[in-house]
This record gives C-alpha cells, structure tokens and sequence, in this order.
C-alpha cells in the first residue's frame, strides 16, 4: 500500500478548508486527492488541532511496538491509538 503525500498538520489543514464551504471537487483538484480522500481523513483526523496531531504521532510510536508484540495488525493498533487519543482529550476515562 502506497504511504501518504502530506503530513498530519498538512491534512488538518486540508480539513480546515473543507469546513469553510469550499466544493469538495476543488479542494481534491487543488491538493491532487481524489474526492474519497477527505471523507476517509475527515473520519479519522475529525476534530483535531495540529498540535494534536504531533501528539497523535507520538502516541503511535509508543502504543504501535506494545501492540504489535500481542499480534495486531497495523489498522488495529491505528484504530487503538486514534480511539485513545480521541478519549484522553474528551476527559473520557477508561474503567480500572
């Protein structure tokens, strides 16, 4: 599978544009992506600053070897950082 073209901030930034009523045609045209692209980052990126995204990035590197030694695939231990992430910063705490 072929690795992303822009960054977290960049994509955060993508997503910002989005929000601001402009045709979701052009904003793919404009940032060579095509029109399927903003639904998929908007579902995992939604929501986030860019300052979250660097601490996103950096949950990843220490949650991804933890879950790997246990067997799970790379859109499990995506799908566990970003659920995470996304309950930390809503003040949601986990049961003990």
């Amino acid at each position: 599978m072929r690795g992303t073209q822009h960054s977290e901030e960049q994509i955060i930034g993508i997503l910002k544009q989005a929000e601001k009523d402009v045709a979701t045609a052009d904003l793919c045209r404009q940032h060579g992506i095509s029109e399927q692209t903003p639904y998929r980052w908007k579902a995992k990126y939604g929501g986030l600053e860019s300052g979250d995204a660097k601490k996103l990035k950096q949950l990843e590197k220490t949650v991804a070897p933890r879950e790997r030694g246990r067997g799970c695939g790379a859109a499990a231990v995506e799908s566990t950082v970003v659920h995470g992430f996304r309950q930390r910063r809503a003040g949601v705490r986990s049961a003990p």
